[in-house]
């Protein structure tokens, strides 16, 4: 990778329920083209869910994540090739989030894809946060317990926009991409929140995660709108 300066993008493509076969064989093409593609340093491919209780049963197959860490001078490029093209046709929508990272604390797939993080925030710009975890196979049913009271405290948030799950594989492997209307509006959640408080406590004390990150970027640029629940 060259010192260019770096972005974070998150897309999630809309489809209908006749094209999700196509999302499944694009999920593993796209994993490797997209790796191989100029300026690209991290990737990754991802299912969604409606992030209401992080069980398999949130999996949202209508709707698929990509994120990826590319050199900013090749992001135009990459929004119009194959890769995200073949996906905005038979997309009913598309939202692309580009994000420059302010903190980033954690591993994914053994390294820190956002570490490159900016001490420069517009007091304008709205925040997006994402965490990642992968969970050890014997805590599951512990955390899924644990988990409900902390995604209402989320939704019922000031200055909370929307957030869905994400993961790359339907058990053991969880996360959220959640918007904010401003930074404050975040730490409030994450640092007053009461369920989300005790759920820090019960992380530390029970150590459901072999893995964890928790990145917060500023927003650069939107395009499209995203939901909660794509089943509108």
């Amino acid at each position: 990778m060259s010192s260019q300066e770096k972005v974070v993008v998150a897309y999630f493509f809309t489809i209908k329920a006749k094209t999700i076969p196509f999302a499944f064989t694009s999920m593993a093409l796209d994993r490797v083209r997209s790796r191989k593609f100029t300026g690209i340093s991290f990737s990754k491919l991802l299912g969604t869910g409606s992030g209401r209780t992080f069980t398999p049963s949130d999996a949202d197959l209508t709707r698929w994540g990509l994120v990826v860490v590319i050199e900013k001078q090749r992001l135009e490029d990459f929004d119009s090739s194959s890769i995200i093209v073949n996906w905005r046709k038979r997309s009913t929508a598309e939202f692309r989030a580009v994000l420059s990272p302010l903190s980033s604390h954690g591993l994914w797939a053994k390294s820190n894809p956002f570490d490159f993080t900016s001490s420069q925030l517009n007091p304008e710009s709205k925040i997006a946060a994402i965490t990642r975890a992968r969970i050890k196979w014997h805590k599951n049913f512990m955390f899924w317990k644990s988990v409900p009271p902390v995604v209402t405290n989320l939704h019922d948030s000031p200055g909370f926009i929307a957030a869905i799950g994400i993961g790359e594989a339907p058990i053991g492997l969880q996360g959220t991409f959640s918007l904010w209307e401003s930074a404050a509006a975040l730490r409030d959640f994450a640092y007053k929140g009461a369920a989300h408080q005790k759920a820090i406590a019960l992380t530390e004390s029970v150590g459901w995660y072999s893995e964890e990150l928790f990145a917060r970027f500023e927003v650069l640029e939107i395009r499209g709108e995203i939901s909660s629940n794509s089943h509108r």
